[in-house]
């Protein structure tokens, strides 16, 4: 028995099994990054300097961190002092060095 079919069949099943781990068992709703409205230490990643990814937005609402938010409500979304998420990321609230 020739060791050469058993080998295409491993590597055939273990392709199948990873691109059927790559799809979802159902769509993840639309999302978008929303900036400056992350609590901190809340943030899904960093889009500037001084910041990693996730969990590392040092204060609340810091402008160049974003968050996941369902697709078209990001400019709705209701901050103190009268501000709203923004759809690019935002020079205030910036962490102290």
């Amino acid at each position: 028995m020739s060791k050469t079919p058993l080998t295409r069949q491993i590597a055939l099943a273990a392709s199948l099994a990873s691109a059927m781990a790559a799809v979802p068992a159902h769509a993840a709703p639309k999302q978008e990054k929303c900036f400056g409205v992350a609590l901190k230490g809340a943030n899904d990643c960093a889009a500037g300097a001084g910041t990693t990814c996730a969990g590392t937005s040092a204060i609340d609402y810091q402008g160049n961190e974003w968050k996941f938010v369902p697709a078209g409500t990001c400019l709705a979304i209701k901050l103190p002092g009268g501000r709203t998420g923004s759809l690019s990321a935002l020079d205030r609230d910036a962490a102290k060095s």
